[in-house]
């Protein structure tokens, strides 16, 4: 009974858990379900993926660091909520779109961008929410139980995915996302309210001004926080991750020739092994410490995507299915063990006025990383080859690895 009490989480966790893990299930259907579309339905080559995928994160380049600021304003629950029936209306306009003949590429990237900027705004309020909602001593138990719960998502929501859009195609696929988000505005809502207002910082109180609440959050992160490395690192990753995701499809249906169901079962794979990296994450941070934890996990995505580009060798579908499953395996281990020490380590170290801020301005970078490199991706993987691409993918996140392994952040020690 002892041990049960101790490992057990905050009231309203297991609520928060189930909004994410069911939202994160129908965000793994649409991820593959968009690029079908894209390639299969609407004729498109890995250029138009990589600007699919740069308009999914354009909000966080051009928006992230003001909606930081904004939502470290307000209460975050019902900005959870809203944004969740924001993201479940844009997406239902893609089927009915499809069922009226006017769905087009054209039509398809600015109901991504809107989207997007949905999913920006929800992702501050609710990773800003968790410090609120989990005491600081049980974040990384608690980002773990996220990271499984995204990789059983992982795994299931692609396969699921190339069920459907063999059953009934990529723009109907569409629809179950939403209904996903449905469930997660419906359950957020039941969370417990947050006490009084959210906190606004002492400096940016005296100025009253939106840029200088920007500003603060920028200089705590790449100055005053002691994350600038692990922020520099994370980027050249992110860098690395929208090289591969863009050259992976296009490399999975045009060269090897895969189905959507043989492509949405490879990548469940690969949440498999993102489920199994998070079942490990803690144990494995008690051997390795926080730092040595993140660059193992960068190290195994470089040699994933080494094996993922033998996939070409096989002659049949089914062995080039199963060599990219193994390179997904790796990749998806190493995204499942890190991300649970990544996201505690930051927010142990950032106050809770400066929690949005911090996270936004992060991902805000990352992103505008991946809006950058996904169309120049794109053009590397057509002119050059897909291998040319995947193998520019593995230097890349040789390259993050290096960056933590070369410096003090390697004796970094939460667990």
């Amino acid at each position: 009974m002892a041990r049960r009490t101790r490992d057990a989480l905050a009231p309203g966790f297991a609520r928060f858990w189930w909004g994410e893990a069911v939202s994160g299930f129908g965000s793994g259907i649409t991820l593959l379900a968009l690029q079908t579309l894209v390639v299969v339905t609407l004729g498109g080559t890995a250029v138009e993926v990589g600007w699919l995928n740069a308009a999914r994160w354009l909000p966080y380049l051009v928006l992230g660091l003001v909606v930081g600021a904004l939502v470290d304003r307000v209460r975050r629950r019902p900005v959870m909520v809203a944004s969740d029936l924001a993201r479940a209306g844009l997406l239902a306009l893609v089927p009915l779109a499809w069922s009226a003949d006017r769905l087009t590429f054209a039509l398809l990237l600015p109901v991504v961008v809107l989207v997007g900027t949905a999913s920006l705004v929800n992702d501050a309020a609710s990773q800003s929410y968790l410090p609120r909602l989990v005491p600081a001593a049980q974040l990384q138990r608690a980002h773990a139980r996220l990271d499984g719960a995204g990789a059983v998502a992982q795994a299931a929501g692609p396969a699921v995915a190339g069920a459907l859009v063999r059953v009934i195609g990529a723009p109907l696929a569409v629809l179950v996302d939403a209904l996903t988000f449905l469930f997660s505005a419906a359950v957020v809502a039941t969370l417990p309210r947050e006490s009084g207002s959210a906190p606004v910082p002492s400096t940016a109180r005296g100025r009253g001004r939106l840029v200088g609440e920007v500003r603060e959050g920028v200089r705590w992160v790449y100055r005053d926080s002691g994350l600038a490395r692990l922020a520099a690192a994370t980027h050249v990753w992110f860098a690395a991750q929208a090289v591969l995701l863009v050259a992976l499809p296009a490399y999975a249906f045009l060269q090897l020739q895969l189905s959507a169901l043989q492509l949405g079962l490879v990548l469940a794979v690969g949440g498999v092994g993102a489920l199994a990296g998070a079942v490990l994450s803690t144990a494995v941070g008690h051997r390795l410490g926080t730092g040595g934890t993140i660059i193992c996990s960068h190290a195994a995505s470089a040699v994933g995507v080494g094996v993922m580009i033998a996939a070409a060798l096989p002659a049949s579908g089914w062995a080039a299915a199963a060599v990219l499953a193994t390179g997904q395996l790796g990749h998806g281990w190493a995204m499942g063990l890190s991300n649970s020490h990544e996201m505690s380590y930051r927010q142990a170290l950032t106050p809770d006025a400066l929690q949005a801020r911090t996270n936004t301005t992060l991902r805000s970078l990352n992103r505008a990383v991946v809006v950058v490199v996904s169309p120049v991706a794109g053009l590397v993987a057509d002119r050059l080859g897909f291998e040319v691409a995947l193998g520019v993918s593995a230097l890349v996140f040789a390259l993050s690895t290096l960056l933590l392994a070369l410096s003090p952040f390697r004796r970094v020690r939460m667990t």
